[in-house]
């Protein structure tokens, strides 16, 4: 199929393309060109600012594609510029949203048909990504041939939100000098990470499917684990068991509100899916990639390029801060 992919630099995206070139696909994707890409083969490529809403309609127009990815809409607007950006009738577009649109906390595996979010004091970007889908399924049923997709949390080389601090690389460097690491509550709320060549598959299954059209899919690993794997895994490839600290999720947010936002939004609640409505309207998508499998990937990375082996300072003091008031609560509590 000839497919755009708006957007097309991400970890996500990059592993559509991946899969999209692997399957023979026509492959173009639309975006500024400032970031270093990382696909296996070469993609056509069309330079521009989506926000350039005029030169944006004015480059579409003319083009045709069998399929349309947008990776990068956000609210109502911004999925009504991609709609109005093309003619033709007989189109696919695949919208990618998120699970932060689902209202939390909830006791059992999480179902597409689950409450939204209907208020932005919160969750703004789960709330504005629910809005979009209720004009997407607007479009929808006026006749607009439109499946969407909502990812959880993935993983994938290059990717930059590795932990609870979303500090990457650092986590592997303060396991390896013996150094505490900070985890949110008693590490044991359970969770599924995806791996971004597994996340891909759904969208690729997904592709001129009738049976996708006017559907939206949660399309998430169920390979379930507690956040306290995710370090106990990075320390069992590295060696060295690591010192791991928990803190309330309302202290961290007392410390760092900013950095521990996305904590307090969605992951101090349970993240775990029933994915049974896209493995039936979509077999391909099968998960091959456990955590620990994710790491090893993330590790091999972190050891074969030097770029990937940098530390955030800032953050690593904010983590040596969070560990040095945590020892002065358990001074004060023991007396």
């Amino acid at each position: 199929m000839k497919t755009l992919i708006i957007g097309g630099t991400g970890v996500i995206s990059t592993s559509i393309v991946d899969a999209l070139n692997a399957s023979n696909h026509n492959v173009t994707v639309f975006n500024r060109g400032f970031r270093p890409v990382r696909y296996k083969q070469k993609v056509n490529a069309i330079y521009g600012d989506k926000k350039d809403k005029r030169r944006f309609f004015c480059t579409m127009k003319p083009l045709k594609f069998d399929c349309v990815i947008d990776m990068i809409s956000y609210n109502e607007n911004d999925a009504a510029d991609t709609l109005n950006a093309f003619d033709g009738e007989d189109t696919h577009f695949i919208f990618t949203s998120t699970t932060s649109t689902y209202k939390r906390p909830t006791s059992r595996p999480i179902i597409e048909t689950d409450a939204l979010c209907d208020t932005d004091d919160i969750n703004p970007y789960g709330f504005h990504k629910a809005n979009m889908e209720h004009y997407l399924n607007q479009k929808s049923s006026e006749g607009v041939k439109i499946t969407i997709i909502r990812p959880s949390l993935t993983y994938g080389i290059g990717c930059r939100n590795i932990g609870p601090m979303r500090n990457n690389y650092g986590i592997v460097k303060r396991i390896q000098e013996n150094k505490p690491v900070v985890n949110f509550g008693d590490g044991t709320n359970p969770w599924a990470w995806t791996f971004a060549p597994d996340l891909a598959k759904a969208y690729v299954g997904a592709m001129g499917r009738e049976k996708c059209y006017g559907q939206t899919y949660h399309a998430t690993s169920y390979d379930i684990h507690i956040w306290d794997d995710l370090f106990l895994g990075f320390g069992h490839l590295i060696g060295v068991e690591p010192k791991i600290l928990h803190m309330s999720t309302e202290m961290l947010m007392l410390a760092a509100p900013e950095q521990f936002l996305h904590v307090s939004q969605e992951k101090m609640y349970s993240g775990i899916f029933d994915n049974s409505k896209i493995k039936r309207d979509i077999p391909e998508f099968v998960c091959g990639y456990s955590l620990y499998k994710i790491l090893k990937s993330i590790y091999s990375w972190y050891m074969s390029d030097s770029r990937a082996r940098t530390v955030d300072e800032k953050l690593d003091k904010l983590e040596d801060s969070l560990v040095d008031k945590y020892y002065k609560c358990v001074g004060i509590l023991r007396g």
